[in-house]
C-alpha cells in the first residue's frame, strides 16, 4: 500500500488560492481515477480536484471554508501501488514553478526568518478564522492577533485573504515612512508649510427600519472591486455604429434547421458576430493588446472573452482560445459549450484565463446599446446591441425608397491611452462593412 498526496493543483495565472467549498467524499470511500474529490472556489471561478490515482480516502487535511494556497497537500489516498508510482503525479506538481504571487508571499516569509515568531491562533476570540497562509504571513511580520483583528478582510463572509496581508503590510510600511518624514520635518526650517488637502469619505448610507440589508456575495465583491479598478485604471472612451443585418438574419433563418440536423448545434447569431470580430482583430492588431506599466503587449493570439450569465445573475467571461482559427460550425460549437458550462457553474479556471478581447451581448437583455467597462488587462470591449426591425433609407440605381430593415447598435470601448479614437472607430467601420456584405446564398 501507498499514500498519494492529491495538491491543490495551479488553476491558471494570477491564482494562488482557493477556499475549500464542499467536500464530495469522507475519509474511507473510494475513489476513482479522475473522480472529483472536492469542490473550491477561487477569486476567478469555482471549481473541483479530480483524483489522479485510484485507491481509498483516508486523511483530509483541511476543512470546509479553509483556505489553501496552491500546493499545498489538501488530502492523503491510499493506494494499491508502490510509494514510487502514487507520488509520481505529486513530484511533477511540487516541480511545476510557482506563480509569481506564490513567490511573493514566499519572499515575504524567508526576509523575516529572524523574527521571534508570535503564534496566531486559526481563531481569533471573535470568532474570525484565520487561514494557515495568513496566519504565516501574520506570525513571519510581528503582526499580533490584536492587530490582525484590525484588518478589514474582502474574502468569504468578510475573510482575510493573502492579498489583504500583503496590502496592509504595504501600507503599514508607508505610515511608517510618513511618520519618519514627519519627524525630521518637525526640525526648525524657513520652507514654508504646505497645507495637505483633505480627503473625500463616502457618506454612509442611512438604513431605516423598513430598509432591507443584502450582504454582497463573493462573487460580487470581486466584480465590484474590478469595475472600480479597470475605471480608476483605463481611460474610457467609447464609439458608436449601427449595422444593418438583414441578410444575417435571412441567411440564419433559412439554414438553422439544416445547421442543427447536420452538425447537432443550434445556430444562434453570437457565433456568427464573434467569427466577424475575430477577423477584424486579425485587420487591426493593435487592438489585441494589453498594457504593463510603460510598455506595450502585442498579444500572438486572438482569444474572445465571451461574457456569459450565472444563475446567481452575475457575469463570468469564458474565453474562445484562437479564436480567428474556427469556422462557423466551430465557433457555433465552441460558443454553446461555454454558455451551457457557465450556465451550470462547469467552467475550468483555464477556460477564464487569457483572454485579449472581450465582447458582451447586451441585447440579449433588450437593450438597444451600452458603454461596457474594459476588462483588465484589456484595452478594448465591445457590446452588441438587440437586433430590432426599423424603417431605413435603401439606396437602389432606380432612387431611394423607404424599407424594413434589421439593424443594431455596437459600442466599442477602448483604452484612450493606448487606442486613438481613429483606431477605435476604424475597427467597428471595418466589422460593419463585414457584416453587411454578407452572402445570402453561402452555405456553411
Amino acid at each position: 500500500m501507498a499514500r498519494f498526496e492529491l495538491k491543490l493543483p495551479k488553476m491558471g495565472e494570477s491564482v494562488a488560492e482557493a477556499t475549500i467549498t464542499s467536500w464530495l467524499k469522507e475519509v474511507g470511500d473510494s475513489i476513482e481515477l479522475d473522480e472529483a474529490v472536492v469542490e473550491i472556489a477561487t477569486d476567478k471561478v469555482d471549481s473541483e480536484v479530480p483524483s489522479e490515482v485510484e485507491g481509498t480516502l483516508v486523511e483530509i487535511m483541511f476543512q470546509k471554508d479553509d483556505v489553501v494556497a496552491v500546493g499545498d497537500t489538501i488530502a492523503i489516498i491510499e493506494t494499491e501501488g508502490d510509494n514510487d508510482t502514487a507520488q509520481e503525479s505529486s513530484t511533477k506538481n511540487e516541480e511545476t514553478a510557482p506563480t509569481e504571487e506564490v513567490k511573493e508571499v514566499e519572499k515575504t516569509i524567508e526576509k523575516a526568518s529572524e523574527i521571534v515568531a508570535t503564534p496566531i491562533a486559526k481563531n481569533s476570540d471573535s470568532g474570525k478564522f484565520y487561514s494557515p497562509l495568513v496566519r504565516n504571513i501574520a506570525e513571519t511580520e510581528g503582526i499580533s492577533m490584536e492587530e490582525l483583528e484590525t484588518i478589514a478582510g474582502s474574502g468569504k463572509d468578510g475573510r482575510v485573504t493573502k492579498d489583504d496581508m500583503l496590502s496592509y503590510l504595504e501600507n503599514r510600511n508607508e505610515s511608517s515612512n510618513v511618520i519618519a518624514n514627519q519627524v525630521k520635518e518637525s526640525k526648525p526650517s524657513t520652507a514654508p508649510k504646505q497645507i495637505e488637502k483633505p480627503v473625500a469619505k463616502a457618506a454612509p448610507v442611512s438604513v431605516n427600519g423598513g430598509d432591507e440589508v443584502i450582504e454582497m456575495t463573493r462573487m460580487g465583491k470581486l466584480i465590484a472591486k474590478h469595475m472600480v479598478d479597470s475605471v480608476q485604471t483605463s481611460a474610457h472612451v467609447q464609439s458608436f455604429i449601427e449595422i444593418d443585418v438583414t441578410n444575417i438574419v435571412k441567411w440564419r433563418a433559412k439554414v438553422k434547421d439544416e445547421f442543427l440536423k447536420r452538425e447537432g448545434e443550434k445556430l444562434t447569431f453570437t457565433p456568427i458576430l464573434m467569427q466577424a470580430i475575430a477577423s477584424t482583430i486579425k485587420k487591426y492588431p493593435l487592438i489585441n493588446i494589453a498594457v504593463d506599466g510603460d510598455t506595450i503587449i502585442k498579444k500572438k493570439n486572438i482569444n474572445l472573452g465571451m461574457a456569459a450569465a450565472l444563475p446567481d445573475g452575475n457575469l463570468i467571461v469564458p474565453v474562445i482560445k484562437n479564436a480567428d482559427q474556427l469556422n462557423l460550425v466551430g465557433m457555433t460549437s465552441a460558443v454553446n459549450d461555454l454558455a451551457n458550462r457557465a450556465r451550470n457553474n462547469a467552467l475550468k479556471p483555464d477556460e477564464i484565463q487569457g483572454g485579449t478581447y472581450t465582447v458582451t451581448n447586451v441585447g440579449s437583455f433588450g437593450s438597444v446599446m451600452g458603454t461596457p467597462i474594459i476588462n483588465q488587462p484589456q484595452v478594448a470591449i465591445l457590446a452588441l446591441g438587440a437586433i430590432r426591425k426599423v424603417p431605413a433609407v435603401i439606396e437602389t440605381p432606380e432612387g431611394d425608397f423607404i424599407g424594413i430593415r434589421q439593424k443594431m447598435f455596437v459600442s466599442h470601448s477602448y483604452d484612450h491611452r493606448v487606442v486613438n479614437g481613429a483606431l477605435g472607430g476604424m475597427f467597428i467601420k471595418t466589422l460593419k462593412e463585414i457584416l453587411e456584405s454578407w452572402d445570402v446564398n453561402q452555405d456553411f
